[in-house]
């Protein structure tokens, strides 16, 4: 058994050589606030109360429990860094290449079409997106209990008494096993496969996976011995498994209602199409991985759908006409076909018309058919015999070199982002998220750009025209952004963040009544987000009603604790107000520290409320060293005015307040 560990451990060494560089890589701005950065029983780490939520939450249209409390756990160890985040999905991805490795060695015997196939699922650069993507914890965790339930239940099966299979109408009967005795290992694959199904429930179709096995290699019902009372006791013995199978597709389809698309809008003709295209492309891309993105737009189909019926109808005649001689082809073929069926796009989930991490799994099936195919063909050919090993050699050092290529596009939102629109046609998705990096660089006219491309592929996206009139209003062209905020709401009026925006526009163009009303429908859309009752308080100082704002201030905090903007901001108020009533010193040095230690003392305007909130409780000494120390950071963000952290500078050294009004017609005063 020395040299089977050996090749384990090599394999999960080299798996994470490979995967290295990707503790280097940040958040991918797309999911990964929905699953992370911004998802707040996530970020508060484990939990009782949020360990209940993972239960029960629908959040970003998926239920898979085990996978947030996998997030919540990285956020209690980590905190919110990228790195060691990343670098778990790595172990995992380490740990399954291992796992696969050794399910297929107890299954064959067969130590090196194992390691090959173990190998090929560890390198192959189809499978980046599930490693190097923080939100695709789930396919490496569901995969992990998955090969942990078919080793399980392998060693169930391979225990199983055997009885004859006298239903064999041939005179050499094949022994069959018993499929009558349930034993630990079937409990514990029970209990994995359920690990599994709260990991991603496209986990599925595992039960079909196992019966494959029983035809091969298990050999418990062959192509010679089959009937249909054998199928049926094997079938019922996955019962079990299939009650586990129910709830979760329940589960999953209350989750994914708002994101399935309707027949209406997608007619049934149209998945098979692109359902028939999408396993094409999947073979096509397990084959020769270029042009690889991370979104591929649900659009006309770019490969023949009558070629690909075609090669997918040969290649099932083809596992038929060989099942005797070469069962793997059968069950490699049905592995592939039958585990992509969730996500193949009958059920339409999403814009995309297939991912690469739907592969995950899936491809083990057709590396299955490569590998085993090629040791017989080396057993019947001696000349195959001499080119296998450097043919693998070859196969897998491509695959590496592929994998590391690939591995650079995710480094940054840029250049993913902008790899998705040079290799794919009508990218919606990926103009409009490369434009969010531009604006965000500051690079107003090339994220116009983005969006305007954007729009023009599909005008009809709410966010497009909504980020649309963030930059027009941005440049100064209040009545153009107004325009665009409309008919971002005219598409979608429940468009939560066209609404936040649009009264903050109108906050600017002095309608208050008009902007309130858009605040109002903002927090009715998103009950626990601090932003409308945030912009809210800032719209009521303006109209000089300085106590109510302070009421929306501790409504935020209490949907977003540690939101230190809205410290940062609270304090200042509680602290400047020229207002004495609505001063409260304690209160804003509280806040001004909490948001200064959210921020490790780096934000120039938090130090600014922090000054203020010390000269507000009489600590001048204090004042004065938060505002010099404001005024340095300032100076190294190149910020060119200065003078008003100066003049406050001035005052608390002077053992002198400061004294604002937050008025929209008053301008500040000193004291």
């Amino acid at each position: 058994m020395s040299r089977p560990r050996l090749i384990a451990l090599l394999l999960a060494l080299g798996t994470l050589v490979v995967f290295l560089p990707v503790g280097r890589f940040g958040f991918v701005n797309y999911d990964d606030p929905d699953y992370v950065t911004e998802n707040n029983f996530v970020k508060n780490g484990l939990n009782w109360p949020d360990l209940a939520q993972a239960f029960t939450t629908f959040h970003a249209s998926n239920w898979h429990p085990l996978t947030w409390i996998s997030h919540m756990t990285d956020c209690t160890l980590f905190g919110l860094n990228a790195g060691a985040m990343h670098f778990v999905n790595v172990l995992f991805h380490a740990a399954n290449a291992g796992l696969l490795f050794a399910l297929l060695l107890r299954l064959t015997g067969k130590i090196w079409p194992a390691a090959f196939v173990a190998a090929l699922f560890a390198w192959h650069p189809l499978h980046i997106e599930s490693v190097a993507w923080i939100s695709e914890r789930k396919d490496v965790l569901s995969t992990f209990f998955g090969l942990l339930a078919l080793s399980s239940y392998t060693r169930y099966a391979q225990k199983q008494p055997r009885v004859e299979g006298r239903e064999s109408s041939t005179s050499n009967t094949i022994p069959a096993l018993d499929p009558r005795r349930p034993t630990l290992d079937y409990f514990l694959a029970l209990i994995f496969f359920a690990l599994g199904l709260l990991a991603k429930p496209m986990l599925v179709t595992l039960p079909l996976v196992m019966l494959l096995l029983d035809f091969w290699p298990l050999q418990r019902i062959t192509a010679a011995t089959w009937s249909a009372k054998k199928i049926r006791r094997l079938a019922a013995e996955k019962i079990p498994f299939g009650l586990l199978v129910i709830p979760a597709c329940v589960l999953t389809c209350l989750a994914q209602r708002a994101a399935m698309i309707s027949l209406e809008r997608l007619p049934f003709t149209l998945r098979l199409e692109n359902s028939l295209v999408a396993y094409a492309l999947y073979l096509g891309k397990l084959f020769w991985p270029a042009r690889l993105a991370f979104f591929y737009p649900l659009t006309a189909p770019s490969f023949p759908t009558i070629a690909a019926g075609t090669l997918l109808l040969a290649v099932g005649f083809l596992a038929w006409r060989t099942r005797r001689a070469f069962p793997y082809v059968s069950v490699g073929w049905l592995w592939f076909l039958g585990t992509l069926v969730p996500v193949i796009g009958l059920v339409q989930v999403g814009e995309q018309s297939m991912a690469d991490r739907y592969s995950y799994f899936p491809s083990i099936g057709i590396f299955i058919i490569i590998a085993f195919g090629v040791q017989d063909l080396a057993g019947r050919f001696s000349w195959v015999k001499k080119i296998s090993m450097p043919l693998a050699i070859l196969i897998l050092a491509g695959s590496v070199l592929a994998t590391e290529r690939q591995l650079t596009y995710w480094r940054t939102d840029e250049t993913l982002f902008a790899h998705a629109v040079a290799v794919t046609r009508n990218n919606e998705i990926a103009h409009l998220n490369l434009g969010v990096v531009y604006e965000k660089q500051g690079r107003n006219a090339e994220a116009m750009q983005q969006y305007r491309q954007a729009l023009q592929i599909n005008p009809h996206r709410a966010h497009t025209h909504n980020n649309i009139a963030d930059l027009l209003d941005a440049s100064g062209q209040p009545n153009a952004a107004l325009a665009e905020y409309q008919a971002a709401l005219q598409l979608d009026p429940d468009a939560f963040e066209a609404h936040l925006n649009l009264g903050v526009l109108l906050v600017e163009l002095g309608r208050f009544d008009a902007a309130t009303e858009q605040f109002k429908l903002a927090a009715a859309l998103e009950p626990a987000d601090a932003r409308p009752h945030f912009q809210m308080g800032k719209a009521l100082l303006k109209q000089a009603s300085d106590a109510a704002a302070i009421g929306e201030f501790h409504q935020a905090l209490q949907n977003d604790q540690d939101d230190y903007q809205v410290l940062a901001y609270a304090a200042r108020v509680l602290a400047a107000d020229e207002t004495a009533a609505v001063r409260d010193g304690p209160a804003a040095l509280e806040f001004a520290r909490r948001a200064n230690a959210l921020t490790g003392g780096a934000q120039p305007f938090v130090l600014d409320a922090l000054g203020m909130a010390f000269a507000e409780t009489g600590d001048f000494t204090n004042a004065a060293v938060c505002a010099q120390n404001a005024i340095a950071l300032a100076s190294a963000a190149q910020v060119t005015n200065l003078a008003p952290l100066q003049l406050r500078l001035t005052l608390y050294q002077n053992r002198q307040p400061w004294r604002e009004s937050f008025h929209a017609t008053n301008a500040p005063t000193k004291n």
